[in-house]
């Protein structure tokens, strides 16, 4: 059964459905339409073309943008997700090579190039690694490339061979003939296979075929990183290549005045000091010559408008803006004439920085008539025209060499990085190797949106709500990054995501969003997007309203989400698998939150125990998942516990303040991760489902802090409405 895609969001857009069995060209080409834009986008049914034709026995056969396949039987796929650590080359490679009928064993794996054209994320219409799209975006179109392509191969042995194509099956790289038992080699293959014409029915596998899929498969980026071989964006060395470290205005929307270089420029190793208007950069023959020379500036900065900014004022402006009515999102029943006990609670979230562990760094060299850039990006279509413009060459001259990505979670959605290098290295003579302090890269971040939300409900005389009304108020980071976006009254859809969509059955519902941008400060997409702050608030205030109804909190939800089997099931697992009603020593409490953000269903069970001053330590975290089709169960299992170690970081310490117009926080001494010896176990049960895959590198980010919250709760009493939840707030709460 074929799914069509929810097309108003294509951040959250719906996966198709499996599709398995035979799939014509014509149904294909149906199912692209159904996607809105190009679900089998780089797709050349003509079979490669006369550009593709092999002529001379050495040319490899390219039946799609996908595939490579070289006559020695080597097999290079082309991946159009970016790899920072969640698995995606292996995820995704592992579609093709499931339909293409090779082992991973068999295969290599590049980056794709930047080429819209061919490698544009069908739900997000841009060539773009983001929102827990990539396994859900490219299910179905990977798995076409590689089911194409094995049935020209097949048709390619049996015009070889002068046999019946139904005698003719694919295996592990092969082509084997049933009745004489012969066999013959992809590679062996490629000249006929590329002058075929394209076959016209593509049959996929049955899920009970799967010979890949669904299995714990060896990431192929594992041994490069292991033995040291693998190639990050700092790694980078091109010949003659200097090293650069930059200093932008502390304060955002500052200008430099002045610079004194004299002390910098007698650094041994200080090659160069470039001033632009609102940076300065010293080169050097190496980073640590480079920041010497950086600490040895004299710069006389002007701080702008903004120079006297201060948390404080960002929250009073949010809160007064807070209380005016905003566009409305979902109008459901009527809260206004809905009658019984009235509760209200107002929910503060921080501006949040992604630390990356990698900082930004991007190597650029800029000639008179070619840019070329070795660095890692989310968006390498997006990076190579921001380039062009900058250098003022067409864009076939802008050239990007795209790495591994040592940490991602948003923040290379973003160009600024590349933005400022290609500045400087315009000024430098050769290659360049640009490279952020830590503290410039979280000082000079693009933060999570600060979120100041009210929440109004009534509840029956059943304890259930019969009204919900969630208001939230801040920034738009679609208006900025992805404007085509937002609705025609300006609604942003990913600000009211996870709570327009939130899984409870209550008659009378509104969601409404006030947009106000914090003064100066860039917003940005951060892990977990917009459902990341709902699904804090809703599930907080769903826990609240439990205990206001003296009602058990996994009991309540069930009684909310009766007609949503699949989130009852992951919810009753988690709390069956977590011990829930089973009695807590004092200091210690369970929460549980549920979620239904990226087409994944998921329920999360947290045990927390808070000390005498406040300390919160988390010991356990128990998460259901029914994710649909899991392509790798170590993958999944992988990405929920990073994603809740990431979720109770930003829960217990996450936040960036700002006081004079600039950020208190510099390092991870004071913007601290979960360390290890404060990692939680994390239990992941994994739900068998032949449903379409949901997105899974941000759910459990999601989850957690509300997980977290409602822990700390049960354990302590007091209810905590704003993260981070620091050891201060318990005293506050006390006195």
């Amino acid at each position: 059964m074929l799914r069509e895609y929810r097309d108003e969001d294509p951040w959250r857009a719906k996966g198709v459905g499996s599709g398995d069995g035979a799939l014509s060209r014509r149904s294909a080409l149906k199912l692209a339409a159904l996607a809105g834009a190009g679900l089998l986008v780089g797709f050349r049914f003509d079979g490669g073309g006369d550009a593709l034709a092999a002529t001379a026995g050495n040319v490899p056969y390219e039946p799609n943008a996908f595939i490579r396949i070289r006559p020695d039987g080597m097999v290079n796929l082309i991946i159009p997700s970016v790899e920072m650590g969640q698995g995606i080359y292996t995820g995704l490679a592992t579609l093709i090579a499931e339909e293409l009928e090779v082992d991973l064993d068999q295969v290599s794996v590049e980056a794709a190039p930047p080429d819209a054209s061919s490698y544009a994320n069908p739900l997000l219409h841009v060539q773009a690694t983001g929102a827990s799209t990539s396994t859900r975006a490219w299910w179905m179109p990977l798995r076409l490339a590689g089911a194409s392509a094995r049935a020209q191969l097949v048709a390619a042995a049996a015009q070889v061979w002068n046999a019946d194509l139904s005698d003719c099956k694919a295996q592990r790289g092969s082509v084997v003939h049933f009745a004489t038992g012969r066999s013959i080699n992809y590679g062996a293959l490629v000249d006929v296979a590329a002058r075929l014409p394209p076959a016209k029915e593509v049959p996929l596998k049955e899920p009970k075929d799967f010979r890949l899929i669904g299995k714990a498969l060896k990431r192929l980026d594992t041994p490069d990183k292991v033995n040291g071989r693998a190639r990050f964006s700092i790694d980078v060395s091109v010949p003659n290549m200097k090293v650069a470290t930059l200093a932008a205005s502390p304060v955002f929307g500052g200008r430099v005045v002045q610079v004194d270089d004299s002390r910098a420029k007698a650094v041994p190793g200080v090659r160069q000091v470039v001033v632009l208007e609102d940076l300065v950069a010293v080169v050097g023959d190496h980073m640590w010559a480079a920041k010497l020379g950086l600490e040895a500036l004299d710069i006389t900065w002007d701080d702008g408008p903004h120079g006297n900014l201060s948390s404080a004022d960002i929250v009073h402006d949010l809160e007064v803006a807070s209380q005016s009515s905003g566009i409305v999102a979902l109008a459901q029943g009527n809260i206004e004439t809905a009658v019984g006990k009235e509760i209200e609670a107002v929910y503060q979230l921080p501006f949040l920085a992604h630390a990356s562990l990698e900082p930004m760094n991007y190597t650029v060299s800029v000639t008179s008539d070619k840019c070329e850039i070795w660095g890692a990006t989310q968006v390498i279509g997006i990076a190579q025209g921001v380039a062009a413009k900058l250098t003022g060459l067409p864009i076939e001259k802008v050239i990007i060499h795209n790495q591994l990505l040592g940490g991602g979670f948003g923040r290379r959605l973003e160009v600024d990085g590349i933005e400022k290098a290609v500045r400087i290295a315009r000024h430098v003579d050769g290659p360049v190797k640009v490279i952020w302090t830590r503290e410039e890269d979280i000082q000079q971040e693009r933060y999570r949106p600060y979120y100041y939300d009210r929440v109004f409900a009534k509840l029956g005389a059943d304890g259930l709500p019969i009204s919900l009304h969630h208001r939230v108020t801040g920034s738009s980071v679609a208006a900025r990054f992805a404007p085509g976006q937002l609705r025609a009254d300006g609604l942003d859809p990913d600000a009211v995501d996870g709570s327009v969509d939130a899984p409870y059955e209550i008659p009378n519902r509104m969601v409404e969003f006030v947009r106000r941008e914090p003064p100066a400060i860039t917003t940005a997409f951060w892990r977990g997007v917009g459902a990341g702050h709902n699904v804090f608030v809703i599930e907080s205030f769903i826990d609240e309203l439990a205990h206001q109804a003296q009602r058990d909190p996994v009991e309540y939800r069930q009684a909310l989400i009766g007609k949503i089997p699949r989130l009852n099931h992951v919810l009753n697992l988690a709390a069956d698998k977590a011990g829930w009603g089973q009695p807590m020593a004092p200091g210690f409490g369970r929460g549980v939150a549920i979620q239904t953000t990226f087409n994944t269903y998921m329920a999360q069970v947290a045990e927390v125990q808070v000390d005498a001053n406040g300390f919160t330590r988390v010991h356990r975290v128990t998460c259901a998942i029914d994710c649909g089709i899991v392509i790798n169960p170590d993958t999944v299992i992988a990405q929920a516990q990073g994603g809740i170690i990431f979720g109770i970081t930003a829960a217990l310490y996450g936040e960036i303040t700002l006081e004079n117009g600039r950020v208190q926080q510099s390092n991870f001494n004071d913007y601290r991760m979960l360390r290890i010896n404060e990692a939680p176990a994390v239990d992941v049960h994994l739900v068998s489902s032949f449903e379409p895959p949901g997105g899974i590198g941000e759910a459990g980010t999601v989850g957690a802090p509300a997980a977290v919250a409602n822990a700390i709760f049960a354990a302590t009493g007091m209810r905590f409405r704003e993260l981070p939840i620091v050891p201060s707030l318990f005293a506050m709460k006390s006195t």
